[in-house]
């Protein structure tokens, strides 16, 4: 690592925080700390580049909003793991779509928890089973963490399915199963900052924006059969929706 930005220009007209900035975004992107490392601390990192700690405070804080680099309390400055491509997840606005999404596009699924509980939900304008088998598992896909999602399912439902709901996204099986009446399917997304437990999982820094899907299915009964709540990395999703006319 060179110690100075070259020619260390303070007549440019890029603010010398920014110039900074390029000079290790440039560093990242070429492999001088892999993912996982540290950079050298602020103090350090100060001397090599003659400035001050505030202009490097700011420089990181950059890297920071770019999702490449993450700051630990006591630790110091470490390389967040970016995938070289990155294929966006479409999240589609229709039952079919999502079915045909899910057949095509099948991650590697991993198991975090799983237990019987009930979902934290009121009842509204559905009614809620007498038992849920929940399932919180990560969706992999070339290696990364894309997504994290927590799964209630009707316990009966999923004990007559189990092999299929562990081995396999829950949707196609649960529309696969012929003695499910389903007459309602609804969805809710929101956008908002990664809280700690969600950027650890999904290892980005918290803050990060994720997209947050809350997913819901009745029978005919009125009786909720499943619910989800998904959280998607903001670089890995899509939202498609088609407009009635």
């Amino acid at each position: 690592m060179t110690g100075s930005i070259t020619g260390h220009d303070r007549a440019q007209p890029l603010p010398l925080y920014y110039q900074i900035y390029e000079t290790l975004r440039a560093q990242l992107a070429d492999g001088v700390w892999a993912a996982g490392e540290f950079l050298p601390p602020i103090p350090q990192l100060a001397a090599r580049f003659s400035v001050s700690i505030v202009t490097i405070r700011q420089a990181l804080e950059l890297l920071r909003a770019d999702g490449l680099v993450m700051s630990e309390r006591g630790r110091g400055t470490s390389v967040v793991e970016v995938p070289a491509t990155t294929k966006p997840l479409y999240l589609e606005s229709t039952v079919s779509e999502l079915i045909r999404l899910y057949s095509e596009d099948v991650p590697e699924l991993e198991p975090l928890d799983e237990g019987v509980s009930m979902p934290a939900l009121s009842e509204a304008d559905f009614t809620l089973c007498q038992s849920y088998y929940f399932m919180k598992r990560a969706h992999i896909r070339d290696g990364m963490r894309y997504c994290l999602i927590t799964l209630h399912i009707r316990e009966d439902l999923f004990k007559r399915n189990e092999d299929d709901f562990r081995k396999r996204l829950a949707l196609p099986v649960l529309f696969e199963d012929g003695d499910v009446k389903i007459s309602r399917a609804w969805q809710t997304l929101q956008i908002e900052k990664a809280d700690h437990s969600v950027a650890t999982l999904l290892k980005i820094p918290p803050g990060d924006p994720v997209a947050r899907v809350k997913r819901y299915i009745t029978d005919s009964a009125n009786e909720l059969i499943y619910c989800a709540e998904v959280h998607y990395r903001h670089d890995c999703i899509q939202y498609s929706m088609e407009l009635k006319i």
